[in-house]
């Protein structure tokens, strides 16, 4: 039997995500036999940037206002420097963010996307990775910064980058196996 069978799992992005970021952990949930939707503030396509240049597209299942938190079990917040930026700026992909935490539900951040972490508020007091450009942003917002390939703080997952995304996705995997998450509000 598969590992997340009868589990579904959002992937929230916006053009400029990462390429390896959001289709290795899109592919490999799949394998392990989640369900997994990729959401978006637009509809269509989003297309991502792989390296140094504009990289293949990806279709949106679902447009963010359709998104139900209840239908999901984890959240994850694919990186690339253009993607998180553009998603903080969007009142109603933090609220998405937020809610996913406040439910004990996996929130899964890797490279860039634990920005988004600071402006939801739950990066604060929590231990977490993520790029190394970034480091400071997240020290400053209160977060107990690691250089590791994977930190988990009570079902909040943070990586680095691209070469950490076995760790990674292995954690969610993992995390998601476990259930709803006990935390105190950010």
């Amino acid at each position: 039997m598969s590992k997340l069978a009868g589990k579904n799992i959002l992937i929230l992005a916006t053009n400029g995500f990462e390429q390896s970021e959001l289709e290795i952990p899109l592919a490999k949930l799949q394998e392990a036999g989640a369900t997994v939707h990729v959401a978006s503030p637009e509809t269509g396509e989003i297309k991502g940037w792989d390296k140094k240049d504009w990289g293949r597209a990806v279709q949106v299942d679902k447009n963010l206002d359709g998104v139900v938190v209840d239908a999901y079990d984890a959240i994850v917040l694919p990186g690339g420097q253009m993607n998180p930026d553009t998603l903080r700026g969007n009142e109603a992909a933090m609220a998405l963010i937020k809610e996913f935490f406040d439910q004990g539900k996996v929130v899964a951040a890797v490279c860039h996307a634990p920005w988004l972490l600071i402006d939801t508020g739950i990066a604060k007091g929590r231990s977490l990775t993520s790029y190394k450009t970034i480091k400071q942003d997240l020290i400053n917002a209160g977060a107990i910064w690691e250089d590791a390939e994977v930190v988990t703080d009570k079902g909040v997952i943070t990586s680095r980058q691209p070469d950490d995304l076995p760790a990674f996705v292995a954690k969610i995997i993992e995390e998601v196996g476990e259930g709803r998450h006990e935390r105190t509000a950010a």
